[in-house]
C-alpha cells in the first residue's frame, strides 16, 4: 500500500496543473529571461543582447508563456516609433528570491554533482 502525504499549504499534492506552472517556469529560458528582467525592464533586443544563445522565436515564446501565466507585462510606449518594454510583473517579482536560492544551491552543490556525474560515467 502506497502512502501519501496529506495535502497541507506546508506539503500541497504535485497536480498536473502544478507541474505544467513549474515546467513553463523551469524550462530552458524562463529562469534567464526572469532574471535579467528582475534587474531591470528590457526592451526585445536588449533581452536579445544580454543572452546572446537565445534564438529571436525561443525569446519571443518564452516572454508570451511568462506573459501568460503573470510573471513578465509587456508595455507598449507611445514614442515615434512606437517601443515595446518588457518588465517583470509584482507576481514575477516574488520569483526572485527563488531563482537566487536555486542558483546558490546549484553554485554551492555543482562540485558534488560533477563527482557524482563522473562516478557514474566511470561505472557505465
Amino acid at each position: 500500500m502506497q502512502e501519501t502525504t496529506p495535502t497541507t499549504p506546508e506539503h500541497p499534492q504535485i497536480t498536473a496543473e502544478h507541474r505544467e506552472l513549474l515546467d513553463q517556469l523551469l524550462d530552458k529560458w524562463s529562469l534567464m529571461v526572469l532574471d535579467k528582467l528582475c534587474e531591470s525592464p528590457r526592451r526585445f533586443n536588449e533581452l536579445r543582447r544580454t543572452i546572446p544563445v537565445i534564438t529571436q522565436k525561443s525569446l519571443t515564446a518564452t516572454l508570451r508563456r511568462l506573459e501568460r501565466n503573470g510573471m513578465v507585462a509587456r508595455v507598449v510606449t507611445a514614442t515615434r516609433p512606437v517601443a515595446v518594454e518588457y518588465r517583470i510583473t509584482p507576481l514575477g517579482t516574488t520569483l526572485q528570491d527563488l531563482i537566487d536560492a536555486l542558483l546558490r544551491w546549484t553554485s554551492a552543490s555543482l562540485p558534488e554533482v560533477r563527482r557524482a556525474r563522473a562516478r557514474f560515467d566511470d561505472e557505465a
